[in-house]
C-alpha cells in the first residue's frame, strides 16, 4: 500500500505540472506533516467504559512533498486506508482513476479527459487503420450525450439503421448518461461477430428504439474519391485526418488532377471530425501558396503555421464541402481556404471546435487529454463554441437532399470557374 502511496502521489505531482504547462512548481521542505493517526476519536467520551484496543501498525507516509491544495487529498487516503472497516478491499487502481478524473472535474472542460489504457488503445487502434466493432464515428455533446456523426459506409451500423445526429443512450441495457467519450466507445466496441444492443434516438423522433448491431472488422480508409474516372470535376472525400491522409490524398490528386482529365476538385470533409493537427497542415500545404493556415494561441504565446512554397494543387479550381458535423482539423482547413480566398465553401455552419489538445502519456498505461490552446483562422476569427459559416449555404432536413444539393452546388460554381 505505500508504493501505492507514493505511485499516487506522484501522479498527481505529474499531472498538476503537466496542466501548468511547464511552468516549474515550488514545493516547500518545510511542509507541515500531518499526524492522521489522531485525526478520528476511536470512542465517544460518554462511553462508560473503555475498550482494549489494538493499534495495526500501516506505513502510511505523510504528505510531505505535496502541492498545499493535494494535502487535504492525501489526508482524506490516509484516513481511509487506516481506518475504514473495507480497507482490505480497497483497489488501489479505482483509487489512482478516481483521483485523476476528479481533478480533471474540477478543470470544467469537455475537451479535457482522461483516458484509462484500454480506452488509450482503442484510440491509437482508430488512427491506425482498422478496429472491431461497429462502424461510426462519435462525437459528445455539451450536454454530455453520445451522438453519432456518420456511420461509416458500407459498415454494421449503417446496415442496421444508424444514421448521422443519432444520440446513443445506453448499450445492452446500460445507460451512457455520465460517460466520457472513449468510456462510452469501450462499451460500443466489440469482438467481430458479436451483438450489441443500443438504445437509439433518431433526429427529430420523440421515442428511441432499439437496435441491435452485429460488429465487425472495420476498414479506416480516410481519402475516398467518389467522382468517376474520366469526370471533368474530381470528388474526394476525407473521412478523417490520420497518419497516412495527406499520402493517400496526393496519390489521388496526382491520379485525377495531375495525371487525368479533372479541371476542378470538390474536396469533402463533411462529417469530418478531425484527427492528427499536423496531417491538416500537410494537406492545406497542397493548396495554399505561402500562406497562413493557422494562429494557435496559448498561455504565453503564440504561434503561427504558415504553408510553404509551390503546392501539389495551388492553381486547381477548388469547392470545400462541410456540414454541421465537420469539426476541429476540417474548421481549420476550412478557415484557411475562406481567409486566404483559395476556395468557395459550401454547406452548413460547422461544429466549432477549436481547441487545441495534447496527450500526454501517465505512468499507469492510462493519459491525460488536455486542452493546451485555441485556434484561430488567418483572420483571427474564433472557432471554438461558434463554427464557421460556409459561403454558400445549402442544407435540408433530408441528409440525403442536403448531400446531393451541396455536390449540385459545389458542381455549379467549379464549371462557373473552369469555363470563365
Amino acid at each position: 500500500m505505500r508504493d501505492f502511496f507514493r505511485f499516487f502521489l506522484t501522479l498527481i505531482c505529474s499531472v498538476t505540472f503537466i496542466v501548468s504547462c511547464g511552468d516549474s512548481i515550488s514545493i516547500s521542505e518545510d511542509t507541515e506533516k500531518k499526524d492522521v493517526s489522531n485525526s478520528i476519536p476511536i470512542m465517544s467520551g460518554s462511553s462508560p467504559y473503555l475498550p482494549k484496543v489494538n493499534e495495526i501498525d500501516i506505513d502510511l507516509g505523510d504528505s510531505k512533498g505535496s502541492p498545499k491544495e493535494l494535502e487535504a487529498v492525501w489526508e482524506a487516503w490516509a484516513i481511509l486506508n487506516k481506518e475504514h472497516v473495507d480497507r482490505n478491499t480497497f483497489n488501489s487502481d479505482e483509487f489512482e482513476e478516481s483521483a485523476i478524473k476528479g481533478l480533471i472535474n474540477s478543470v470544467n472542460d469537455q475537451h479535457t479527459s482522461y483516458i484509462d489504457p484500454v480506452v488509450l488503445d482503442i484510440e491509437q487502434t482508430d488512427l491506425s487503420g482498422e478496429f472491431e466493432g461497429i462502424g461510426a464515428h462519435v462525437r459528445i455533446r455539451a450536454d454530455g450525450a453520445i451522438q453519432i456523426i456518420s456511420p461509416i459506409e458500407g459498415g454494421p451500423a449503417e446496415s442496421a439503421g444508424i444514421k448521422p445526429g443519432d444520440i446513443i443512450l445506453s448499450v445492452d441495457g446500460e445507460s451512457l448518461e455520465g460517460f466520457s467519450l472513449l468510456e462510452a466507445v469501450s462499451k460500443i466496441r466489440g469482438p467481430r461477430g458479436s451483438e450489441v444492443e443500443l438504445l437509439v434516438k433518431h433526429v427529430g423522433q420523440l421515442e428511441p428504439v432499439t437496435i441491435n448491431v452485429v460488429r465487425d472488422v472495420i476498414a479506416l480508409p480516410s481519402v475516398l474519391v467518389r467522382s468517376e474516372p474520366g469526370d471533368k470535376i474530381a470528388h474526394i472525400r476525407i473521412t478523417e485526418f490520420k497518419e497516412d491522409t495527406p499520402e493517400r490524398l496526393q496519390e489521388s490528386l496526382t491520379q485525377l488532377l495531375v495525371n487525368g482529365e479533372a479541371e476542378g476538385l470538390i474536396l469533402d470533409v463533411r462529417n469530418n471530425p478531425g484527427g492528427y493537427l499536423q496531417k491538416v497542415f500537410q494537406i492545406a500545404d497542397m493548396f495554399l501558396n505561402e500562406s497562413i493556415i493557422l494562429i494557435e494561441q496559448r498561455k504565453d504565446n503564440e504561434v503561427i503555421w504558415e504553408s510553404s512554397d509551390g503546392g501539389l494543387a495551388v492553381d486547381v479550381p477548388l469547392v470545400l464541402l462541410v456540414n454541421r458535423y465537420s469539426a476541429s482539423g476540417s474548421e481549420i482547413l476550412m478557415g484557411a481556404f475562406q481567409d486566404t480566398d483559395r476556395a468557395k465553401v459550401v454547406g452548413e455552419r460547422t461544429f466549432g471546435k477549436g481547441t487545441v489538445n495534447m496527450f500526454k502519456k501517465l505512468s499507469n498505461g492510462g493519459g491525460l487529454y488536455m486542452s493546451i490552446g485555441r485556434w484561430y483562422t488567418p483572420d483571427r476569427r474564433i472557432i471554438e463554441g461558434e463554427g464557421l459559416e460556409p459561403d454558400i449555404e445549402v442544407t435540408d432536413r433530408d441528409p440525403k437532399e442536403a448531400d446531393i444539393k451541396q455536390i449540385e452546388k459545389a458542381k455549379e460554381i467549379l464549371d462557373s470557374l473552369i469555363n470563365s
